[in-house]
């Protein structure tokens, strides 16, 4: 069996060739890079990771910088591109994705990748405010995404412009002791949260406590800002304040030197490893985002290196034109499926944990033991099927859509094993997942583009033993045969294994049957046609749950499938019925 390596929700080849994805990852249209989205994973947040894809070899090693973004601001407009006549102009105030490109060109000793971190109420102190457990959601994204790179020792960056310093703050509150692979903390505007009590400590010990620790401060007097004929702070919440707060709490272990740069005033620590730059403001102007802008997040990586306000200067021209996208793109978000943890059941002891349970306790324990991410990891490596349908109407339209390779299955990958259940559950887990049951058009998709196609393995019914876990386990124990002899490997699109538990109209209108179709033949013709006979609560061995994105590609442009399966002229892309539905989900009675 072949080894995998299963970090945090991922599946990481230990090490890659020049110009190989990242699995997950999707080539951007420039700049030779690869993009990963990841969204609701915890809760109301968004998340791109842009990495180049050169430079993740043996010997690399990976500077991650957590980018939280500002107030207001989408992760396309702060990633940014070239402006365009009737752009929103967001997307030229901060372009954090050509300042990046930028650094790349000038760190050479590590690759650099930026995971720009989004809300869905566009503010971090928001989120804060209506999330009760921010403190372990905002540490497990640093872990996470952390682990994700940990074969390339990963050195951490934790950045944020404006309510972006919420999140810095939430993290060094959740940890407490700030971890050593952190060697860089930087302020963008954004250390209004700051109090002494609290954060003066830590950053202290963390300074102290090594001297590759790097902390930069930029601010603006914004204090003197009149904006609606109203103070845009108050005298102590702004980050000219905080940021003089920060300063003097750390003068008390620090020595600072003092020099005024025209309208800017550098305090620096020897060495410059702590660095806080205040600009003036006489005219009392906003300068929030133009301190970004004016090259910010650039020095706010280099500072206190040698390629300091080298090829750049803080507060000038912007440095990185000649990086900045002609346009901004995403991929299809990725799966919200929880990593699998260290002690978790192989699938051959929880397949004998549940063998006499009674139904509704199996099926509990099925959707708890994948719910918690007892998920094989080659599962999580969904495949990308593109395709033209025409809709109601006749019009094609160009779809792309992410399916897993094989049938939901519950272990590790070097034991698992395909488990069937009832919709319902499945139905529990694909909405934790953001994901979708398929439908027999996609299905038949599914066949038509499989890179293996197995026969179908019918087992002859006596008395109710092709109901029973043995007997699921017995058709796993079949396939992986039939896969070995055809030469097959686990990470390859498979059909021809299972019926599909699948949507369909039908689930409206006989709310308490299952929904089954497929297991193609060799022809491609299916021996189980759309059939909803069975009381939902009926498994057999032959059902599978092949799940898919529920985030799809409409020309383009992302969409949900549960949508556009509603919609009276478009649902006719992913579906072979002859109406919209009026249900795209199995629901609980």
């Amino acid at each position: 069996m072949k080894i995998s390596f299963l970090i945090g929700v991922f599946w990481w080849l230990p090490f890659l060739v020049a110009g190989q994805l990242l699995p997950g990852f999707q080539k951007s249209a420039s700049f030779n890079e690869q993009q990963m989205v990841l969204e609701g994973a915890p809760p109301n947040t968004r998340i791109l990771i842009n990495a180049p894809l050169d430079g993740l070899g043996k010997r690399d090693q990976v500077l991650l910088i957590f980018y939280a973004l500002p107030n207001g601001n989408t992760i396309e407009q702060t990633f940014g591109k070239t402006i365009k006549e009737g752009d929103d102009w967001h997307f030229n105030i901060q372009h954090i994705g050509a300042q990046t490109r930028f650094l790349r060109g000038v760190v050479a000793q590590k690759t650099i990748v930026v995971a720009c971190l989004e809300t869905t109420c566009k503010s971090w102190p928001l989120w804060k405010k209506n999330n009760p457990d921010y403190l372990n959601d905002t540490k497990n994204i640093v872990e996470r995404i952390t682990a994700m790179f940990s074969a390339w020792n990963p050195q951490l960056v934790l950045n944020g412009h404006s309510g972006g310093g919420r999140f810095i703050f939430s993290y060094l509150e959740a940890v407490k002791v700030i971890p050593d692979n952190v060697k860089r903390i930087a302020f963008l505007d954004s250390d209004y949260g700051y109090e002494d009590s609290i954060h003066g400590p830590q950053l202290t010990n963390w300074l102290k406590a090594g001297k590759d620790r790097f902390l930069t401060v930029l601010a603006y007097n914004d204090s003197v800002v009149v904006y609606n004929g109203k103070q845009l702070v108050s005298p102590t919440g702004g980050t000219w304040y905080r940021s003089r707060m920060m300063k003097k709490y750390l003068a008390r272990s620090f020595q600072f030197s003092e020099e005024g740069n025209d309208s800017l005033l550098w305090s620096r620590s020897p060495g410059n490893k702590i660095e806080f730059i205040l600009k003036t403001n006489p005219e009392g102007k906003i300068f929030h985002t133009v301190q970004v802008e004016r090259n910010g997040f650039i020095h706010s990586i280099l500072s206190g290196t040698k390629q300091e306000q080298k090829g750049y200067i803080y507060f000038g021209e912007r440095a990185y034109e000649n990086y900045i996208s002609d346009s901004i793109t995403l991929p299809i978000r990725q799966l919200n499926i929880p990593p699998r943890k260290t002690d978790a059941e192989p699938g051959s002891v929880f397949m004998k944990r549940i063998e006499n349970l009674p139904l509704e306790e199996r099926e509990e324990e099925i959707c708890k033991a994948l719910a918690d991410g007892n998920v094989p990891v080659f599962l999580r490596r969904t495949i990308s099927l593109k395709a033209a349908f025409a809709d109601a109407e006749g019009v094609v339209h160009k779809v792309e859509y992410q399916i897993m390779p094989d049938y939901l299955a519950v272990g590790s990958d070097d034991d698992y094993c395909r488990i069937p259940m009832n919709p319902r559950t499945a139905q529990r887990l694909a909405t934790l997942f953001g994901a979708s049951l398929i439908t027999s058009k996609i299905s038949d998709g599914i066949y038509e583009k499989a890179e293996l196609k197995l026969e179908p393995f019918p087992y002859k019914p006596v008395g109710n033993a092709n109901e029973t876990v043995q007997k699921f386990v017995d058709h796993n124990s079949q396939i992986e045969r039939q896969m070995s002899e055809a030469g097959g490997t686990r990470w390859q699109l498979v059909a021809g294994i299972k019926k599909d538990v699948i949507l369909s109209e039908r689930i409206a209108q006989q709310p308490d049957k299952v929904v089954i179709y497929g297991w193609h033949k060799s022809d491609g013709k299916p021996i189980q046609p759309v059939y909803s006979g069975h009381v939902y609560w009926y498994v057999d061995y032959s059902h599978g749950i092949r799940l898919m994105n529920n985030q799809v590609l409409l020309d383009g442009k992302p969409a949900l499938l549960s949508d556009i399966l509603k919609d009276p002229v478009l649902f006719k892309v992913f579906s072979n019925e002859d109406a919209p539905m009026s249900q795209t989900v199995y629901l609980s009675q």
